[in-house]
């Protein structure tokens, strides 16, 4: 499984936000130039982040991207469902209808785990904990 270019944009974005503080805001211009996202593709994820609630958007002078939530509230999980879908690392283990091999299939079992895990470990990795690593953010106003 690997995820999207755009998913890792959409965490990147999340996490400057994050980096910024949980009520900051920030133009989608500076966060695509200080991320190194394309600007019309970062409005697409802000607007795929906005509908499943993890970013708030404000028009106008003063207006912005914001977090939604707490970065504590905001695990990688969400961020990269909210892009890419279910994480699913085998057609089998959320559709085992689909699979050639059906109940026989002895693999199936340990894609499941792994996906479990896989899942588990995404959603117990919350933005507050990447906010304080790596470099500081800029703090720029939204207008």
């Amino acid at each position: 499984m690997q995820i999207t270019r755009q998913a890792d944009y959409a965490v990147r974005a999340v996490l400057h936000l994050a980096r910024l503080g949980s009520t900051a805001q920030a133009s989608t211009a500076h966060i695509a130039k200080s991320e190194g996202i394309p600007v019309h593709f970062l409005a697409k994820i802000v607007s795929q982040l906005t509908q499943a609630d993890i970013l708030r958007t404000t028009r106008g002078a003063r207006g912005g991207v914001s977090l939604a939530h707490p970065p504590e509230d905001l695990s990688l999980l969400q961020v990269v469902e909210a892009i890419d879908g279910p994480v699913e690392l085998n057609v089998c283990v959320l559709h085992p209808e689909r699979c050639p091999e059906g109940s026989t299939c002895v693999v199936r079992p340990f894609w499941q785990e792994a996906q479990a895990i896989l899942v588990e470990n995404l959603a117990g990795a919350r933005f507050s904990r990447f906010a304080h690593d790596g470099h500081p953010v800029e703090l720029v106003p939204a207008g």
